[in-house]
């Protein structure tokens, strides 16, 4: 699998639930957190939106929320 970011912010309920979602998914070593408060352009971008999913081959982006059919369409998709 591709390397995946899981942009988040701490102490965000929505943000554990991704990381539940993808550890049941069998993806608990195939992503990196990226804390989104640690960087001004991160929190801009990505403020409101965390959780949010990146492929760092695509770039392609899934917001939260999503469910085991839109991961699993997401990690399929080929761009």
């Amino acid at each position: 699998m591709n390397q995946l970011i899981l942009y988040h912010q701490p102490d965000c309920h929505l943000c554990d639930e991704a990381e539940s979602l993808l550890h049941a998914s069998g993806l608990g070593g195939s992503y990196q957190k990226v804390d989104i408060e640690t960087d001004l352009e991160l929190l801009k971008q990505y403020g409101i939106h965390v959780p949010v999913l990146m492929r760092s081959d695509t770039r392609q982006e899934l917001f939260w929320p999503f469910d085991q059919v839109q991961l699993t369409a997401f990690l399929q998709a080929e761009n």
